[in-house]
C-alpha cells in the first residue's frame, strides 16, 4: 500500500500573533512551575530573583526571570538542569565543544518526540516529501545532528541514507548510485563535496535538488558556489542548538529571506550582549531562548551567544511562524582589532561582494612585540577562473572596503583557488596569535 503523509500535521495550529502569544504564555507558566518544583538549580535562581510560578501572569514577566548560561550547564555536569526523575530520561546528547566539560542535555521520550516533530516541520517547509531520498552527511554518536536528521527524515516518510560525515569516496558513490534528491551537511562539508563533484565531473550524474545545511555561518559566495557545483541545488540554512533540542529549531523558507522558528516551542528574545537589555525588533543582538514544553532540561532565558535579529511582520511566503535573520555569528566569536569590534560575518559580507574571489578565506591577527601594534592579514582565494594578474586590483578593493565599512586597515594575501584547507566539519577562519608569547601574571 502506498504511504501517505499528512504534511499539515507538522505545521503549527495558530494563525495570528494573538493565538501564538496565548500558546507562549501557557507554555511559559508551565515551564516556570515545572522548573520551580523539580529543579533545585532553577528553584534557587528563581527565588533569588523574587519570582514564583504564581507571579507569571503575562509574557512581560519573562524579563523578570534570571538568565541561564553555558557556565551553568558545565557547572551542573553531568546532568545539568535535570527536572525529571532519572527513570524518565531516555537519552542524552552532548555539544561538540572542544574545551572543558561538554554541555550535556538529557531528554524524556516526550522531548524526543517533540524534537522529531518540529524537525520534520523543517523538512516539510523545505519541500521534502516521501518521494525524496535524503543523504545525511553529518555526525552521528552523542551529537544531536545525525540522529536528528535521520529521525525527522523518516518521520516525513523520505528514504534516509545515513552516510555520516567524511569518506568522500562513499559520499560520491552514494550520490551517483542511490540518486538522493536532498543532501544534509555542514556548510564546510557542502563546499568540500561541491568541489569534489566538480573535480570528478559528477554534476550531470547526480540528482540533488536541495541542500539542507547548518552548524556554521556561510557567506553568500559560499552558498552560490555550493549551489553552482551541485548543479543548481536550492540551499536551506537550518539552525540548531544542542541545549534547545538539536538541529531543526527553525529553517530558511522557500523565499530565502529569513529563518522561521518554532514560536510554539520556544520564546526567542534578542538582547544587547553587553547590557542584557532587550533590543527592538530588527536590531541585531544575542539570541536568548526559553522553552515552552521541554521536560528533562528546560531552558529559562538561556543565552545562546548566537547573533541575529527578529524580523517583524508576516513573511512573503505566507507562513504565520515568526522569523529571525540568518545567524550572523556568535558574541564570543567577535574579535577586537585596533579598538573596533568585528564579527567574522562582516568580513564574509565584504568578500562576497567583490568579483573574482572564491568563498574560502582566513583572518590572521598578530601583534608586533616591540611596537605593540596589531596587524590583520586576510588570506583569500581567487575564483578558479580569475587571472593572477588581478591580484593587485582585488587586494586594493578589499583594503578599501575594509577601511570604509569596518574602519580598519588590513593587509591582503591572494592565494590560488583550493589553496586554503577544506573541512568536513566546521572551518576555522579566525586565527589570533596576539598575546600568545606574553607572560601570564
Amino acid at each position: 500500500m502506498e504511504q501517505t503523509i499528512d504534511y499539515q500535521q507538522f505545521m503549527p495550529h495558530f494563525h495570528t500573533d494573538e493565538e501564538l502569544a496565548a500558546i507562549q504564555l501557557q507554555g511559559l507558566k508551565w515551564t516556570v512551575r515545572h522548573a520551580w518544583e523539580n529543579c533545585p538549580f532553577y528553584h534557587d535562581r528563581l527565588a533569588q530573583a523574587g519570582v514564583t510560578p504564581d507571579s507569571i501572569t503575562s509574557l512581560d514577566d519573562l524579563q523578570r526571570l534570571p538568565f541561564t548560561t553555558t557556565e551553568d550547564l558545565r557547572d551542573g555536569y553531568p546532568f545539568p538542569l535535570r527536572s525529571v526523575p532519572f527513570e524518565k530520561i531516555v537519552r542524552i546528547h552532548a555539544s561538540s565543544g572542544t574545551t572543558g566539560k561538554r554541555k550535556v542535555l538529557c531528554y524524556t521520550q516526550k522531548d524526543v518526540d517533540d524534537w522529531i516533530h518540529h524537525f520534520a516541520r523543517a523538512f516539510v517547509m523545505a519541500g521534502v516529501t516521501a518521494e525524496d531520498r535524503v543523504q545525511i552527511a553529518v555526525g552521528y554518536g552523542v551529537w544531536t545532528a545525525g540522529i536528528g536528521f535521520q529521525s525527522a527524515c523518516e518521520k516525513v516518510g523520505a528514504m534516509a541514507l545515513p552516510v555520516g560525515p567524511g569518506n568522500v569516496d562513499m559520499q560520491c558513490q552514494f550520490l551517483v548510485d542511490f540518486q538522493p534528491t536532498v543532501y544534509c551537511c555542514t556548510a564546510s562539508m557542502g563546499l568540500l563535496m561541491a568541489e569534489e563533484i566538480h573535480r570528478r565531473n559528477l554534476a550531470d550524474k547526480i540528482n540533488v535538488r536541495k541542500i539542507i545545511y547548518g552548524s556554521e555561518r556561510s557567506s553568500r559566495s559560499m552558498r552560490a558556489r555550493i549551489s553552482e557545483l551541485f548543479g543548481g541545488a536550492e540551499l536551506f540554512d537550518i539552525p540548531g542548538l544542542t541545549e534547545l533540542c538539536g538541529p531543526g529549531s527553525g529553517i530558511e523558507c522557500t523565499d530565502h529571506d529569513c529563518i522561521h522558528y518554532w514560536g510554539d516551542y520556544y520564546i526567542l528574545e534578542i538582547v544587547d550582549p553587553d547590557t542584557l537589555q532587550p533590543v527592538p525588533d530588527g536590531k541585531w543582538g544575542e539570541m536568548v531562548v526559553t522553552t515552552l514544553c521541554k521536560e528533562a532540561a528546560p531552558l529559562i532565558r538561556y543565552r545562546t551567544r548566537d547573533i541575529s535579529r527578529i524580523l517583524p511582520g508576516r513573511c512573503t511566503c505566507g507562513s504565520p511562524l515568526p522569523r529571525h535573520s540568518r545567524i550572523m555569528g556568535r558574541s564570543d566569536d567577535m574579535f577586537k582589532f585596533r579598538g573596533v569590534n568585528i564579527y567574522p560575518s562582516s568580513i564574509d559580507t565584504i568578500l562576497s561582494q567583490i568579483p573574482g574571489l572564491g568563498s574560502e578565506y582566513q583572518v590572521h591577527l598578530s601583534r608586533d612585540d616591540k611596537s605593540g601594534r596589531d596587524s590583520m592579514v586576510i588570506w583569500v582565494e581567487r575564483e578558479k577562473d580569475t587571472s593572477e594578474e588581478r591580484n593587485a586590483a582585488i587586494s586594493t578593493e578589499i583594503i578599501e572596503q575594509c577601511k570604509k565599512r569596518l574602519l580598519v586597515t588590513v593587509n591582503v594575501s591572494i592565494v590560488e583557488y583550493g589553496a586554503l584547507p577544506r573541512s568536513e566539519k566546521k572551518s576555522q577562519r579566525i586565527f589570533d596569535s596576539r598575546g600568545l608569547n606574553e607572560s601570564v601574571i
